[in-house]
This record gives structure tokens, C-alpha cells and sequence, in this order.
């Protein structure tokens, strides 16, 4: 009896530790994110991965969470702040902790490329570890304004089954949060989360980073956007 229980022991233990969710998040460092707005970003998503249901959340045993931060403006500016790492642990996580509060905000105050910073995105995700769902996070305050078009943007990269969702800062623009929800997001299940004001970021990306983790709901898909009918 002993030997056919250790095989299934085995065989549990492997399933539980394959990865579960892999997560990018794509941070808006673009000109109209000044000095006190990136402390407010990079502080809130610094905050949010330390936050005890967070921590819960990507150490549950149902499987390991893959994560990378990239931050992007204007056109060919995107910024790997993290390449992918696997969260297999407290330690794991408090160094990705270190890496947000110890980057510097860019000197260079550019336009905002949401397209380009989507492509770029596509490519990051390409680069993701196997993971059961695949997840781009992309926060941003305004709408594009340089570069290739949202549109053009999902024409031309491959996003396969990449679930794009968002983070409407909508301070500076009216209606953003449905800008993002008609032009930007994707897949099954895909939201807009809205921060009404930079202050809230820090709340709004705890909120997503636990909507994220915990996955679509059994039997509630987001409605088709216009990328997706795009592709269709």
C-alpha cells in the first residue's frame, strides 16, 4: 500500500507547484506623472505586494504566481523594472518589494505611447514562464497620444490568450475609465479598475492585484471589447 501512496503524494505535490498566473504590470511614467505622483505609484504598488492578503493570495498552494513590472511613456521608452521572476516565497517577494522603492523616476518627461507600451507588453508576455493564465496589467493616466494607436497596436502583436486589464488614473482626463474599457482592454473576464485621483493608486492597485490573483469567477466573462471583436 505504502508504494502507491508515495507516487500520488509525488504527483500532488508537483501539480500544486506549477504556476498558477503569470502577471505583468505595465506602470505610466509618462510626463504628466510628476515627482510626487511616481512616489505615490511606485509606494502603492510597493505597498500592495507587501499587504498580508496579497502575500496570502500569491503563496496560496493552488499554485505559483510569475511576475514582471515594466515602465513605459512615450515612443521606444519602455523600462524592464523586473524581469520575471517566480514569487515562490516570502524572500521572493520582498525583493521585487526592493527593486519598486529603489528605481528612480526617469528623467526624461515623455508623451504617452499606450500603444507601443502595449506591443512592447506582447513581448513581455512571450517571455513569461508557463503558466495556467497569462495576465497584462496596464495602468495609466491619460489616453495615446503618440505613437502607434491602441488599434494598431493589437493588429500587429500576438497576444494569444493574454488577458489585458487596466488602471484608470482619471485625474487629468474625463471619461478615461471608459476609454480604457472600450479601446484597451481584452480577453475573458477583463476589467477597468479606476483610481480617481493619483492618491487613490494605492488602494485601486490592491484592489486589481487581488482581483487579478484570485481569477476569473466560474461562469462570469467580461463582455467582448473592441479589440477583441477586432480580431474576430
Amino acid at each position: 500500500m505504502l508504494r502507491l501512496i508515495l507516487p500520488l503524494l509525488f504527483c500532488a505535490t508537483a501539480v500544486s507547484a506549477e504556476c498558477q498566473l503569470a502577471l505583468a504590470l505595465a506602470a505610466d511614467v509618462s510626463r504628466s506623472i510628476d515627482a510626487v505622483d511616481y512616489a505615490i505609484q511606485t509606494e502603492g504598488m510597493a505597498d500592495a505586494l507587501n499587504d498580508p492578503a496579497i502575500r496570502k493570495a500569491i503563496l496560496s498552494p493552488e499554485g505559483e504566481v510569475a511576475l514582471a513590472v515594466y515602465f513605459w511613456s512615450g515612443q521606444g521608452q519602455q523600462d524592464m523594472v523586473q524581469d520575471w521572476v517566480i514569487l515562490d516565497g516570502p524572500e521572493a517577494i520582498d525583493r521585487v518589494i526592493w527593486t519598486l522603492r529603489g528605481t528612480a523616476r526617469p528623467d526624461t518627461r515623455l508623451a504617452t505611447a499606450l500603444g507601443e507600451a502595449l506591443v512592447f507588453g506582447a513581448g513581455v508576455m512571450a517571455a513569461a514562464p508557463p503558466c495556467d493564465r497569462r495576465v497584462l496589467d496596464v495602468a495609466g493616466d491619460g489616453r495615446n497620444n503618440a505613437g502607434i494607436s491602441v488599434r494598431t497596436a493589437y493588429a500587429r502583436a500576438d497576444f494569444g490568450d493574454v488577458v489585458v486589464n487596466a488602471l484608470a488614473v482619471g485625474e487629468h482626463e474625463l471619461d478615461l475609465s471608459r476609454y480604457f474599457r472600450d479601446e484597451v482592454i481584452r480577453g475573458p473576464g477583463a476589467f477597468v479598475e479606476l483610481a480617481p485621483r493619483q492618491v487613490d493608486y494605492p488602494s485601486a492597485i490592491r484592489r486589481k492585484l487581488l482581483r487579478e490573483l484570485e481569477g476569473p469567477k466560474i461562469g462570469v466573462l467580461g463582455r467582448p471589447t473592441r479589440a477583441e471583436n477586432r480580431k474576430t
